[in-house]
């Protein structure tokens, strides 16, 4: 058994006010050292962590902890689910969870998301660590909000958490330098499109910043080459699409490559510093961008019969997730698809009777 020290005060006082005992303390596995207990819990899938949780106190606090979390992630053990924010037939939000490497690969529905977040529109969706934030938002009898809650995905609860420095709904969100970038959007001024708010996981603050550069009505957003991308609707006088980029080295937006964004017609994911976009304009193709090149390339076309537009996407290592309307998932291996027009093999999780709309979708790993 391993001991814990525990400090009682003597009630007689003098110098020695204050006495040791030691208690012992339950070892994670009998038997063994808690370093080898923690290699051996490490490597237990994440799916039954909720059973390991009702095991021991050490044992819940161990799933509860950042520890555990770290030495999966140090030695590649942690694995990635992938969460939708989806809006159902009621118009309530609703987020569901999937495990792409199960074996009965299917969409599982989270339950008790924040009842204030239920009903509004234009929230932002957001992964940091191993947690995940649900931010803003509004509803035609309710102005934006700054309010912001947070799941711990180790823990599967939710919790109140610090507020946005600015209200604001139909913003972009994405995580650059360990920190979330909330971005443009509509608020409570005129001000608000053009800026936008960091979070400091390591202060637990939000920051709020300006830019000129930056418009409402943004469509999309992607990380690359550890800058932001986001691209906004297309100019009515025209017809070209408007993207800017941040510079962390200078904190300014700056406008995009225009061959690049030309071609930005739809949801983009990013895969090993490869930047991919699914063509909705006329079935569902997926493009992607030939940096040296610079231009665009088809990968393929999609099955019809599969996807169910508008989609979005998300990568969890070489496989890219289209998940479209009703949560229809269709899985492409970019490392094995071809270059060409023709249509694409691919794997798809089976359908469900929904036709929830797709708000957006982020991976975590534990």
């Amino acid at each position: 058994m391993q001991e814990v020290s525990i400090e009682i005060e003597n009630p007689e006082g003098g110098s020695e006010g204050i006495s040791r005992m030691r208690q012992p303390q339950e070892p994670l596995i009998h038997g063994l050292p808690d370093d080898i207990a923690l290699l051996c819990l490490a490597r237990v899938p994440r799916e039954y962590y909720t059973v390991l949780k009702f095991v021991s106190r050490r044992w819940r606090d161990l799933v509860h902890g950042e520890g555990l979390h770290a030495h999966r992630k140090k030695h590649n053990l942690d694995e990635t689910w992938i969460y939708a924010l989806c809006r159902d037939k009621f118009e309530q939000v609703c987020c569901y969870v999937l495990d792409p490497n199960s074996s009965r690969r299917s969409w599982k529905q989270m339950r008790e998301l924040p009842s204030r977040s239920l009903l509004r529109k234009g929230v932002g969706f957001e992964v940091l660590g191993k947690r995940l934030y649900l931010m803003g938002g509004c509803r035609w009898s309710e102005d934006a909000t700054d309010e912001t809650y947070c799941y711990d995905a180790s823990k599967n609860s939710w919790t109140e958490a610090n507020p946005l420095s600015t209200a604001r709904c139909y913003f972009a969100c994405e995580v650059l330098g360990q920190k979330i970038y909330a971005i443009g959007g509509l608020g409570l001024n005129s001000s608000v499109p053009h800026s936008w708010d960091t979070y400091d996981p390591c202060t637990n603050n939000w920051t709020s910043h300006s830019d000129g550069n930056i418009v409402p009505e943004i469509e999309d957003s992607f990380v690359l080459g550890e800058k932001i991308y986001i691209r906004c609707g297309r100019s009515a006088v025209t017809s070209q699409v408007y993207a800017v980029v941040y510079e962390p080295s200078s904190g300014t937006w700056q406008h995009a490559d225009a061959d690049m964004v030309s071609g930005w017609q739809g949801p983009a994911v990013v895969v090993d510093d490869t930047l991919y976009v699914l063509d909705e304009s006329s079935g569902t193709r997926l493009m992607m961008w030939e940096k040296d090149l610079r231009e665009w390339v088809a990968i393929g076309r999609l099955s019809p019969l599969l996807t169910r537009p508008p989609c979005k996407l998300v990568a969890v290592g070489k496989s890219i997730y289209v998940i479209g309307k009703g949560r229809s998932t269709v899985v492409v291996d970019v490392s094995n698809a071809g270059n060409g027009g023709g249509m694409m093999v691919s794997s798809s999780i089976p359908k469900l009777n929904s036709n929830d709309e797709i708000i957006n979708c982020k991976c975590l790993s534990i």
